[in-house]
């Protein structure tokens, strides 16, 4: 797939695949809490017409793959490459647009609000532990042991778009999942954040599942400390997390080393002095889930030349 053909994908309905519900349709404009931000209000628009996106919070726009790039932090070639490797799971449509972006033109047509294909929802079908090797090979990747992931992840079967696909599944407290795989990250409605109560005081805070899980490898063989955990799953759940963060006396926040991770981290600390930004732990990564794959492959640099010096060793009978 090149840019052509991903710039072809009708944009609604591929937020929509990845767990995105527009807030408001007038005419062609379609308006969403955005999906690269924490915001209260709608400003990211997907115009249909034009099938190009625009975020008035940061002045930003273009088409599928611009978004893409921005919303995975990948280059374009790791976009396309998951753009292909989902194609003949998801059924997105191609939306035929040859003119480029221009958002100074609004179509005056009373078009009213289009509806979205009944099979356009994320189904969940069924949930099992973690077994398909595919999933098994992404948590490798990833570093996340399956020990620690069969804790907290069910493999989980969705429909979408009349095809059934499998991916990773962390569940949230309305019910509904986070979903993951290589080449997916969508979820399930309701969607919401994840809460796990020990009876403490103390809360350490999560953007996303795969941190949470990166935390619980750095003390799999370590005694944990004591502590509540909360998950986002999104950042728009920040502020509406504000009341269950200051109910405990110390919050460690473990957020995104991006503008969005930045912007939300520094706001909390000006909400309270009990919230402590733990980022500078990860400070030359992405995130902790980052960091920990990094260690992790600096140990096995290390080690295999400490392999290569070791005497072999004769068989024993």
């Amino acid at each position: 797939m090149n840019c052509a053909e991903a710039n072809q994908k009708d944009m609604v309905e591929y937020l929509q695949s990845l767990g995105y519900q527009p807030k408001k349709i007038y005419n062609n404009d379609y308006w969403y809490l955005s999906p690269l931000r924490t915001e209260k209000e709608a400003s990211f628009k997907i115009n249909r017409s034009k099938n190009a996106w625009y975020d008035h919070g940061i002045g930003k726009g273009g088409r599928l793959v611009d978004f893409g790039t921005l919303y995975f932090n990948c280059s374009v070639a790791d976009l396309l490459q998951r753009l292909s490797a989902f194609k003949n799971a998801s059924s997105l449509s191609f939306h035929q647009q040859n003119s480029p972006c221009n958002f100074s033109q609004v179509s005056n047509v009373r078009a009213g609000e289009k509806k979205e294909p009944a099979d356009g929802k994320i189904i969940v079908l069924e949930t099992r532990s973690l077994g398909d090797k595919t999933l098994l090979d992404y948590l490798q990747k990833r570093r996340i042991p399956l020990l620690v992931a069969n804790r907290f992840c069910r493999e989980v079967d969705f429909l979408l778009y009349g095809k059934k696909h499998t991916v990773i599944g962390f569940q949230n407290n309305a019910g509904g999942f986070e979903l993951r795989s290589e080449n997916f990250k969508g979820s399930s409605s309701p969607k919401s954040s994840s809460f796990f109560d020990n009876g403490t005081d103390k809360l350490d805070v999560f953007e996303g599942f795969f941190n949470y899980l990166s935390y619980q490898v750095m003390f799999l063989q370590k005694i944990p400390p004591v502590t509540n955990f909360l998950v986002l799953n999104s950042l728009a759940f920040f502020e509406k997390e504000k009341e269950r963060m200051e109910s405990h006396q110390q919050i460690d926040l473990y957020l995104d080393n991006d503008a969005a991770g930045k912007k939300c981290t520094q706001l909390a600390l000006g909400w309270s002095k009990k919230m402590v930004d733990q980022s500078h732990l990860y400070k030359e990564h992405k995130d902790l889930n980052a960091y920990l794959m990094e260690q992790q492959q600096s140990l096995k640099r290390l080690l295999v030349p400490l392999q290569k010096q070791r005497p072999r060793l004769g068989k024993r009978f």
